[in-house]
């Protein structure tokens, strides 16, 4: 049987566990800028974020399909291409949201791809890519919330260890 005093351990540990989830899935952070026809070299590629933190928006925020407002996104976007009927490269680094249709011709962040596609009604020939494994994965950087989930696991497992019956627990 369970005590009051495991009880409660087991809920902090629980709480803790989830706000660590939570504070996850927040939202990604993303470069965004654009550049025409290289004029803005550093949101050109090769990319160089040395000097580029005042394009790095945290947490970045995107419109919803059929809402209003701004939602924090879930993927970051780069999209990199020559406009076909002036020539023009262009360069757009931002994020996006899945809107949770179930169609992935209108979710650019399930698909990947070169070839041709319409970009601010113009036909584009270039790529368009998108990422969601790392904040600013228009290239990648390592997330912030790593020093945040191990200290909240350094405190989540000693009290989720309190749990175990110790018959559980290996042998020495």
């Amino acid at each position: 049987m369970l005590s009051a005093n495991s009880i409660t351990s087991f809920v902090t540990a629980l709480i803790c566990t989830l706000s660590c989830i939570a504070d996850a899935n927040a939202g990604i952070d993303c470069f965004k800028c654009v550049s025409l026809e290289w004029q803005n070299r550093a949101c050109d590629d090769p990319f160089h974020n040395n000097f580029s933190s005042g394009l790095l928006e945290s947490p970045c925020m995107g419109g919803r399909k059929g809402r209003n407002g701004l939602f924090p996104a879930t993927a970051c976007i780069k999209l990199t291409g020559y406009y076909k009927t002036t020539g023009q490269h262009v360069t757009v680094r931002g994020c996006a949201l899945d809107s949770g249709t179930l169609t992935t011709d209108t979710e650019i962040i399930r698909m990947s791809h070169c070839g041709g596609f319409y970009f601010d009604d113009k036909y584009v020939d270039g790529c368009l890519q998108s990422c969601d494994d790392a904040d600013g994965c228009n290239p990648a950087s390592p997330p912030k919330s790593l020093d945040t989930t191990l200290l909240i696991m350094l405190v989540v497992m000693p009290l989720v260890a309190r749990f175990i019956p110790h018959e559980w627990a290996p042998d020495a």
